[in-house]
């Protein structure tokens, strides 16, 4: 053994795959989830489920609501809790060297224990009566905008993007007379849209089939070049193409990067414990997928088949027990 307890051997010479874990020491652990009912609570149930079962037998793991931003990367930091789910994973970058919301309370020591994909986009769009195609049109028009987004509060990492991209695109909506719907969850948001209290939106969970539902109706409008470009030089942020036909009727567009549920740590995480929460993720994966296929991948919050080697490529550095996971995969 090594001497946190980790397999000295980092794999099964019978399979060709990473050892198994087995940690005889009963553990007791906090791990933050979303609101309580969306996908990084799912994540957790999973990861909690498969790693008590290769703990010791008074195990506890216990999953708090979070919000799944920049709250989440605090926990950690914190040590209110030993594992964090936030999205997207590129957001989590800034705590690093303290950018952004993370300014006055930067996280150096935070580390990953591994990616769940999902393939999402912060998108923009506004309601064809306003015949408005491009942001350039948008500032020239200066329409009074019923625009729906999540909260801008700091946490929030929806309500962040939105007031940042808007604001370097040169859009004013509360100064040209409109109105900001803002709320929490996408869902809110959505229905502001499809009953008709909002005439725009700035959202992500492009996956979700409110999006196909509104899409006839409204005009998504690529981000421009310089906007894109000042994200990522400033926060890490970065951008993404929405494919041909996603939304009825559009051609592929950039906008804002949104992808991607990190699971996040602290340095000090004992090693075989990050380990094995890494080899759960990459070796269990199938539990997690059984309950997202009843979907398209490309219309699924988690996006599946899951590989094991890309699940460790993290935008912030793996904990040593992770990285043993990953390094110990097989290669193609």
């Amino acid at each position: 053994m090594s001497p946190m307890g980790g397999p000295t051997s980092p794999s099964d010479v019978s399979t060709g795959r990473p050892a198994e874990p087995k940690i005889e020491r009963s553990l007791t652990l906090h791990l933050r989830g979303d609101w309580g009912s969306a996908n990084l609570h799912r994540i957790c149930g999973w990861i909690a489920q498969e790693l008590a079962d290769r703990c010791g037998p008074d195990t506890r793991i216990a999953t708090w609501n979070s919000r799944g931003f920049s709250d989440a990367v605090w926990a950690v930091g914190r040590g209110e809790v030993q594992v964090a789910l936030t999205t997207p994973t590129a957001f989590a970058t800034a705590a690093l060297d303290g950018r952004g919301v993370y300014a006055d309370e930067s996280v150096p020591e935070l580390r990953a224990l591994g990616v769940v994909p999902q393939r999402d986009r912060l998108v923009v769009a506004v309601h064809k009566d306003l015949g408005i195609t491009t942001f350039a049109e948008l500032r020239q028009r200066k329409p009074a905008l019923r625009l729906a987004t999540s909260v801008h509060d700091g946490v929030n990492h929806v309500g962040l993007a939105a007031h940042e991209l808007l604001t370097r695109a040169g859009v004013d909506v509360v100064g040209w007379g409109g109105q900001l719907l803002e709320d929490e969850r996408p869902f809110e948001s959505l229905d502001h849209v499809t009953q008709g209290r909002a005439n725009a939106i700035v959202h992500e969970a492009i996956m979700l089939p409110a999006w196909q539902q509104l899409g006839p109706d409204f005009h998504f409008l690529e981000v421009e070049d310089d906007v894109l470009d000042s994200l990522r030089e400033d926060f890490g942020w970065p951008s993404a193409v929405v494919d041909d036909g996603y939304f009825p009727g559009r051609a592929a567009f950039r906008t804002l990067d949104f992808s991607d549920f990190l699971v996040c740590t602290r340095a000090d995480l004992p090693e075989d414990v990050a380990y094995a929460i890494a080899w759960v993720l990459g070796e269990t994966r199938h539990i997690i997928e059984g309950q997202y296929r009843h979907l398209a991948p490309e219309r699924s919050p988690v996006t599946y088949p899951l590989d094991p080697a890309t699940m460790g490529r993290a935008p912030i550095p793996l904990h040593p027990g992770a990285a043993r996971y990953y390094d110990a995969l097989p290669t193609v």
